[in-house]
């Protein structure tokens, strides 16, 4: 079995984040601070320094301010949508720090859709402040970081394709509606399972509680922790209803993944 790693809840909320702007909910003035959401994002960290971010969410600056992260290894894109790309500039500090470009992956509609919206990333005569430097990596199988062998996981965000990744007994799956048949394969002998439970009530391009509980269930990993969480679901109360096994997660846990 290969050593176990980290992984840090950068951001567990959904793309308004909790609190919501304007709102004033029980959740959103909830003092709870497991109730406090940014967008979603992990950083998985291995034995020896490595560490590999999931999303780059708008608010990378303060989590990573929070979680002490000052290296980043690779980044790996899920999707283009906003929530998921919006803090790509905050790597100009890793550049400055690490003294390289960042290594991204993603498939090939997600990398086309970042050259399109950080085209002045990729323009070499744009003028101005600083750029991030990446380097993009399409990705159609596994692929290796840091001698870890990391697999994309198809799996449906309503209508469209997007990736979830594998790596050893952990596996990643924000914003999803749907679990191919085929990527079910994929996701035999879990550890840990992290998967997108938007709210209870349905919603066409995001899992319910009701249905990330199945679809665990169906799964079988040892546990499940529930990501991409939207303010109708008050930590506490909605934990003391889920079944054993299963939790949400939230902003600043940290596990520890077997293998």
């Amino acid at each position: 079995m290969s050593a176990a790693f980290t992984v840090r809840f950068l951001g567990t909320g959904t793309s308004h984040g909790v609190p919501m702007i304007g709102c004033r909910c029980a959740t959103c003035r909830s003092t709870d601070p497991r109730d406090t959401r940014t967008r979603p994002s992990i950083a998985v960290e291995f034995p020896g320094g490595a560490r590999v971010l999931v999303d780059t969410a708008p608010d990378l600056r303060a989590q990573a301010l929070r979680a002490g992260i000052d290296r980043v290894d690779a980044i790996l894109f899920t999707h283009c949508h906003a929530d998921h790309v919006m803090g790509l500039d905050e790597i100009r500090r890793f550049n400055v720090l690490q003294a390289q470009a960042v290594p991204c992956y993603g498939d090939r509609r997600t990398l086309g859709e970042i050259r399109r919206t950080f085209a002045y990333i990729f323009e070499a005569d744009d003028e101005g402040g600083g750029v991030p430097r990446v380097r993009l990596h399409p990705v159609e199988g596994p692929f290796s970081i840091a001698s870890r062998e990391f697999i994309p996981v198809p799996i449906w965000h309503g209508r469209r394709s997007i990736l979830g990744y594998r790596t050893g007994g952990f596996a990643y799956l924000t914003d999803c509606s749907g679990i191919p048949r085929e990527s079910e394969a994929l996701l035999e002998g879990l550890d840990t399972l992290v998967i997108d439970a938007l709210r209870q009530r349905p919603h066409p391009t995001h899992f319910t509680v009701a249905q990330a509980v199945e679809a665990a269930s169906r799964l079988g990993p040892r546990r499940t922790y529930l990501t991409h969480i939207c303010h109708d679901l008050p930590h506490e109360a909605t934990n003391a209803a889920l079944p054993d096994g299963i939790r949400l997660a939230h902003d600043g846990l940290t596990i520890t993944v077997e293998g």
